[in-house]
């Protein structure tokens, strides 16, 4: 079966093709064809390009809503992806688009694969806010995001360590991060909320602040709600605390120049995640090893050196750094979910 991944991220257009026998095989095989491109890229050009044929087509959601495992994308599901498009739409608008491109292009099966549906297993203390209990009735709660990373990082985690029985911190850093605390395989809490700007600091996003700032923004500064998604998700994180940029690697050419605030940005950043880290250790009851993944997380050294001083207390633990393979998990759910069909 030759599957199609696409991969829309915060900042990339990632796709492979693969032709899988069995969803069996864990690590990723040599593609018959990939491509990595800049988000902007014209999505047809890209898949004219990808050689046929094409039996499945597989796609990264950011917000799945109430979507609790991969399928199927149908009208009625196209609509769901669209219903929470408010909520990531970064995301979700832009998949969206994706998914309309390969009905025009390539005409082939498609496969909804949910960044939420990882986080599925959290218990409800895990996911229901402390605002009023009426939230929750009206689809306020933790969806938490990055599951297709999560997932692939703590199962090939497990493979290195030699055990089921784990307790993992998963860690996500790219241009989005977020972290998971992962028990015998699943997700049982994690850093990313109701949308992907909760928790920890990242490229050019806030992560959590305090709400009452926002509050203040609007009666004392008159900002709207499009002013302060802007500044939330675009003009804050690493770019807004550095005034250089996002990118982690321009962070650190900045400060061996003597760059103060990219330096202060270092070490919010470092700050922020050695806490998040710690918030996931907490819900675990202890760690067994803590996994990196994703573009900073696997070459930011410092960073993880940072996080191995800090919780030296813990004793000898496995620090692993595992490529993410996103779009790989992808054709392995596709694989899965066609089987089963």
């Amino acid at each position: 079966m030759r599957i199609l991944a696409l991969n829309g991220g915060s900042s990339s257009f990632k796709c492979r093709l693969d032709d899988v026998d069995s969803s069996s095989c864990s690590t990723p095989p040599k593609p018959l064809w990939h491509q990595n491109a800049e988000r902007g890229t014209s999505l047809e050009q890209i898949l004219e390009s990808v050689p046929r044929p094409v039996d499945v087509v597989g796609h990264r959601i950011v917000h799945g809503g109430g979507f609790r495992n991969s399928t199927f994308i149908t009208p009625e599901v196209r609509d769901a992806i669209a219903r929470e498009a408010e909520i990531a739409p970064a995301h979700n608008r832009y998949e969206l688009h994706a998914i309309d491109s390969v009905t025009k292009i390539l005409d082939a099966p498609q496969i909804a694969v949910f960044d939420t549906a990882f986080h599925a297993t959290l218990d409800r203390a895990a996911y229901v806010y402390p605002g009023p209990y009426e939230w929750f009735e009206h689809g306020i709660r933790r969806y938490g995001f990055h599951g297709i990373s999560h997932q692939y990082a703590s199962r090939r985690a497990a493979e290195i360590l030699g055990r089921t029985q784990l307790r993992l911190v998963t860690c996500h850093l790219g241009n989005g991060a977020s972290l998971a605390a992962v028990r015998d395989g699943k997700s049982i809490d994690t850093t990313m909320g109701f949308t992907p700007l909760e928790g920890l600091m990242m490229g050019t996003r806030s992560g959590s602040v305090d709400p009452a700032i926002l509050i203040y923004l609007i009666r004392h500064q008159g900002y709207s709600a499009e002013q302060l998604d802007s500044m939330l998700n675009q003009k804050s994180g690493l770019a807004g605390i550095s005034g250089v940029s996002g990118d982690m690697r321009e962070i650190l050419a900045a400060i061996e120049s003597g760059n103060d605030r990219a330096r202060l940005a270092f070490e919010m950043y470092g700050h922020r995640l050695c806490r998040g880290i710690g918030e996931m250790i907490g819900s675990l009851g202890g760690v067994d090893a803590i996994v990196f993944t994703g573009g900073v997380g696997e070459n930011c050294a410092p960073l993880r050196e940072l996080v191995a001083k800090r919780f030296a207390f813990l004793g000898t633990m496995p620090i692993l750094v595992i490529h993410a393979e996103e779009e790989w998990e992808i054709v392995r759910e596709c694989r899965r979910i066609a089987d089963n069909k």
